[in-house]
């Protein structure tokens, strides 16, 4: 499964970083769920934010873990630096984790991993915690901005979103990377918005505008926006225009 180049994604959430926070009500709702399912119980001394972004989950796992050595982990320097004091924060990537080998008791990460590889990203994860330690992350299914590809599907033949993976094979990777007592979970999250032009701009805020192979490389012309604006129209509901998120939880542990 191809995933746009490191530097496109980079640059993509440097320019996001400004506007990020106040696009990311879904983002966020994802993020507070993720740390709701957490299991009762947790010994964490170290975890890691992988993907951290501006840093929303801190304080989310502040609060459960309040004596926890807590790291940041992000690819944008520009988000990084938005991130509030508290936690030690490191720029890098999520294949290639900086770090040491079972040094983590907690490896978290709310929606970054499907910019990565996962088998890749899975198999750091289990590299990095220590026996006993939890995986806990969301990412994102297939069927995550569709409405994007109902509205383009009658006017180009690009790709406007990404490909994403099942919950069939998240835990299929999840096992394969060495993790137990996988547990996968589905949901679905929608945001609404008062016109096309809206959407289109809300996820360009959140950093969410790279598809890597198959992306259209030209401006789009007048009449074809139309047309996919039209199309986006036929899907309102009275809540405005919906995209929709669909959503996988992943929670195993470290043998």
């Amino acid at each position: 499964m191809s995933r746009p180049a490191k530097q496109r994604v980079r640059q993509s959430f440097e320019k996001a970083a400004p506007t990020y926070d106040g696009a990311a009500d879904v983002q966020r709702r994802i993020c507070r769920r993720l740390a709701d399912e957490l299991p009762a119980g947790l010994a964490v001394a170290d975890l890691l934010d992988a993907g951290c972004g501006t840093g929303y989950a801190q304080g989310l796992l502040g609060e459960r873990f309040p004596a926890a050595r807590r790291l940041g982990l992000d690819l944008s320097c520009a988000m990084l630096h938005r991130v509030a004091p508290g936690c030690l924060r490191l720029a890098g990537d999520l294949e290639h984790l900086p770090l040491a080998a079972a040094s983590l008791d907690l490896y978290w990460s709310s929606l970054a991993v499907q910019w990565c590889d996962l088998g890749r990203t899975l198999a750091e994860a289990r590299r990095v915690l220590r026996p006993g330690g939890h995986v806990a992350l969301a990412t994102l299914g297939p069927g995550t901005f569709g409405e994007l590809r109902t509205a383009f599907a009658g006017v180009d033949a690009y790709r406007h979103t990404l490909a994403f993976h099942t919950p069939d094979e998240v835990a299929a990777l999840a096992a394969a990377a060495g993790f137990v007592a996988v547990d996968v979970r589905r949901s679905a999250e929608t945001a609404h918005y008062p016109d096309f032009r809206s959407l289109l701009k809300a996820v360009k805020a959140v950093g969410a505008n790279q598809v890597g192979d198959g992306r259209r490389t030209g401006l789009m012309s007048r009449a074809a926006f139309a047309r996919a604006e039209a199309a986006g129209e036929r899907l309102r509901t009275p809540d405005g225009l919906p995209l929709g998120y669909d959503v996988i939880h992943l929670h195993a542990r470290c043998p």
